[in-house]
């Protein structure tokens, strides 16, 4: 046995313990990814790095024993910016993107390449679900969405991009035409009321999400009816009866609408302030005198509201929508009522809120021409379809799989599980830091029944080399190349259904990145 201390907490290991496991049996946890408990270990990412205290000097955890009258710190400045270093050296070399450029261009971030899987699979009601997660009216937005993902779609370049507007319309039609229209579950009642005052786009987007999270929602609105600037487009391009089949079922969520009644300043500060616990503005675009009205004095060159919390300067109320400035798009009105319903929905809870933190996204740009056919081994090589019955129409279910088999999912297949990804949003790194001028060309090994292997995401820890060894593969993986050009490749230019007969779906499982990874399952 050894004694020792991990953080000033006394302990005794068994001998062959290395520091990572001793400090896990202390409750401590430090960051690693090239470990896996059973396997030999290659200290390559180097994120597990910790302090000898007697020394000053960093080690890898996963690698050393621990020793008797050790005294290990696993964590201060300089151990941060060592690991912050290591992980940007890491991200230097990585070759792929964390969320697809269509996700990341939708302002409701919503998720497209999962949509399209399921669709593909006939699942039309769970990819209705992926839909609305973010997006409270997506039937609406099918028909208007100026589509500012497709502009950046992948598969623009080889013909053109995948006709996402379309595909989600035709998830949505689907579900409103069911017997059952399916209705996000709702958290517990919180006994909280919120007015908001617009029922345009961002303000039923609101109402909706506040819904969700438990609140009971009134609509104002001056117009005899619902739709705030919706209301100003052609039929010919929304149909009233698309735009009514929405706000009806937002109505059947749970949201009151009051419709035809004018807020001035006594209906303002007599009932709405008294009788409801929070208050959205969500006006359209209007003059800074109107908002006078209702007692919010702003300047001429002052915000109406914190443009990422939406509070204004009054407590308990906020603004999102045209009223902050003047939105174009539909969708962008709906993304900013959602983000609205957020703060909003922290300030009931009792939490001040904060702006909602973006998770860490690799991005490597455009796609040279000799890679666009590595990632058409994922896609269909059909056209972008033209629904029989004219867009306005839409497809029908063999036009919407057929379509949705040209998304080149672009996104990870790993974006929760995907350490690198992880530790990059966790130490805040900046992906440039270490970054060239040319980078490396991505390949796809994909001619395996059960995974993909993308070289250009691996991080040469060595963990699949290992498994393969010990699951007595007769091809498998090895390193190949020298210094800077070690890689992990496969042996006698094989193909990786020789490589992987047994050890494949361990492999993908163990990779700490989304270099070995399942094909393709919607999530």
């Amino acid at each position: 046995m050894q004694k020792l201390k991990i953080d000033n907490i006394d302990l005794e290991v068994p001998d062959d313990t290395t520091v990572m496991e001793a400090a896990k049996l202390a409750g401590v946890d430090i960051p690693s990814m090239c470990y896996k408990k059973g396997y030999s270990n290659h200290p390559s990412c180097m994120i597990c790095l910790v302090k000898d205290n007697f020394t000053n000097k960093l080690f890898p955890s996963c690698a050393v024993k621990a020793s008797e009258g050790m005294h290990i710190i696993t964590m201060d400045d300089e151990i941060h910016e060592a690991r912050k270093d290591a992980l940007e050296l890491l991200m230097s070399d990585h070759v792929g993107d964390c969320e697809a450029p269509c996700r990341v261009a939708c302002p409701a971030f919503m998720d497209i390449p999962n949509m399209n899987r399921l669709i593909v699979e006939g699942k039309y009601g769970e990819a209705l679900k992926v839909v609305k997660e973010e997006i409270a009216f997506p039937l609406i937005l099918g028909y208007i969405c100026p589509a500012p993902c497709e502009k950046v779609c992948r598969r623009a370049p080889i013909d053109e991009a995948v006709s996402i507007c379309q595909l989600k319309k035709y998830v949505a039609a689907q579900d409103l035409k069911s017997d059952q229209p399916w209705s996000p579950p709702k958290t517990k009642p919180s006994g909280k009321k919120v007015a908001i005052i617009g029922a345009g786009p961002a303000g039923l987007a609101c109402a909706f999400h506040l819904t969700k999270n438990g609140h009971q929602c009134v609509v104002f609105d001056k117009e005899e009816k619902a739709g705030g600037s919706l209301l100003q487009i052609p039929t010919d391009k929304l149909p009233s009866e698309v735009l009514d089949s929405e706000i009806d079922f937002i109505k059947s969520y749970g949201v009151d609408f009051e419709l035809g009644i004018h807020i001035d300043r006594e209906l303002f500060d007599k009932e709405l302030s008294d009788q409801y616990n929070a208050i959205v503005l969500a006006l359209g675009d209007i003059e800074n005198n109107e908002l006078k009205i209702l007692g919010l004095n702003i300047h001429e060159s002052e915000p109406i509201a914190d443009s990422q919390t939406f509070e204004t300067k009054v407590s308990g109320v906020f603004a999102c929508g045209s009223v902050l400035r003047k939105q174009k798009m539909a969708v962008k009105a709906l993304a900013q009522g959602k983000a609205a319903a957020r703060s909003v929905n922290q300030y009931l809870l009792g939490v001040k809120p904060q702006v909602a933190a973006k998770k860490f996204n690799s991005k490597f740009g455009k796609l040279k021409p000799e890679e666009l056919q590595e990632y058409m081994k994922e896609s269909s090589e059909y056209g972008r379809l033209t629904p029989a019955h004219g867009l306005l129409d839409g497809f029908f279910p063999e036009e919407a799989i057929n379509e949705a088999k040209r998304c080149m999912h672009c996104d990870c297949r790993k974006p929760m599980s995907c350490k690198l990804r992880q530790y990059s949003d966790e130490y805040q790194i900046n992906r440039r830091t270490y970054l060239g001028e040319e980078r490396k060309s991505i390949k796809k090994e994909f001619n395996h029944n059960l995974i993909v292997y993308e070289q250009e995401k691996c991080i040469r820890c060595g963990l699949c080399v290992d498994i393969v060894k010990a699951e007595k593969e007769l091809v498998g993986l090895s390193f190949v190349g020298r210094g800077f050009d070690v890689r992990i490749d496969i042996p006698f230019n094989d193909t990786l259904d020789k490589a992987f007969e047994k050890a494949a779906l361990l492999c993908a499982e163990s990779c700490p990145t989304g270099a070995i990874s399942k094909k393709y399952e919607s999530r």
